[in-house]
């Protein structure tokens, strides 16, 4: 009792020093805005923003607000993370299970990929993926299927055209978000019995189905923490779009900051985004996890 008391007593002071550091802040902040008269207000978002957009899934011109250029950097950000999401979700799945694999060529090519994306910097690939590979293909599109073509121009795919910035960042965070994933994907596999592997093939079952149908549901609880984590990383590193210049959220309401001063607000309105999403997420891959975890009971009720 006197520990438990004891434990309390430091949580709660710890508590109150946050807080007091939080209200001092707070407090500066209000104190110099007063000083130098500028206020915090969102007046200016029904402003002209005065800028074009290179890239835009909606109509938008110059004489539009900074609050609509606002929503389609949104609009651009969430374009890249979904696809991002399916993208490295696929290719990570598909190179950890390579990696565990017996077939020593999948194998060696899941770690080597693994290896050189993990071991180099995210902005550095991206660059790479904008200047080296995109920027460099021939002013012509090159036609590859009746599906396909491709010019530094952009890539268009059965009619949809995609910009070479938007092609350059989706390319550069699937990569690397799926090495990471791999790796996840990798260690919840191997935390599953080999028994269990060796009991469905002794019943019959190919490697496939013995991984579908026996280890993945089993693997799944110890997965999905560490997918979430990756997801969410994905969702924050596609703010480095501005390297390459997507128009995404950050890069738009850093235009808008330049040109209108007002820095905290233009903040805050992307930490508040950011929060949205990641708190999305976060809520999708917990209902995720409850239904694994039915799923994961289930299986262990038919363990072979």
């Amino acid at each position: 009792m006197h520990k438990l008391a004891k434990g309390q007593f430091y949580q709660l002071f710890i508590l109150l020093i946050i807080s007091l550091f939080i209200a001092i802040c707070i407090n500066n902040l209000i104190v110099n805005l007063t000083r130098t008269e500028v206020g915090i207000h969102f007046n200016w978002l029904l402003r002209s923003s005065g800028f074009a957009l290179s890239e835009h899934s909606l109509p938008f011109n110059p004489s539009d607000n900074y609050l609509w250029a606002l929503t389609i950097g949104f609009i651009n950000s969430l374009k890249v993370i979904i696809f991002g999401l399916i993208f490295a979700t696929i290719i990570g799945t598909s190179a950890g299970i390579a990696r565990v694999s017996k077939n020593k060529l999948l194998s060696s090519i899941s770690g080597f990929y693994i290896l050189i994306i993990r071991q180099t910097p995210l902005l550095l690939q991206l660059l790479f993926w904008y200047f080296v590979v995109f920027l460099r293909l021939p002013d012509e599109p090159t036609q590859f299927t009746s599906l396909l073509l491709i010019s530094n121009k952009g890539i268009n795919i059965a009619g949809i055209n995609l910009t070479v910035e938007f092609t350059s960042l989706l390319v550069g965070l699937t990569l690397f978000t799926g090495a990471s994933i791999s790796e996840v994907i990798r260690g919840g596999l191997n935390s599953i019995d080999k028994g269990q592997i060796e009991a469905s093939r002794s019943i019959g079952l190919s490697e496939k189905d013995g991984m579908s149908l026996i280890i993945i549901p089993q693997a799944l609880p110890a997965i999905l923490p560490g997918l979430t984590s990756q997801y969410l990383n994905l969702a924050k590193n596609s703010t480095l779009a501005i390297a390459v210049g997507y128009p995404d959220i950050y890069a738009i309401s850093d235009t808008s900051i330049t040109q209108t001063g007002r820095s905290i607000e233009g903040f805050l309105l992307i930490l508040l985004s950011f929060l949205m999403l990641n708190i999305i997420i976060s809520k999708v891959m917990e209902i995720v996890n409850d239904f694994s975890l039915k799923i994961n009971h289930k299986s262990r009720k038919g363990k072979v």
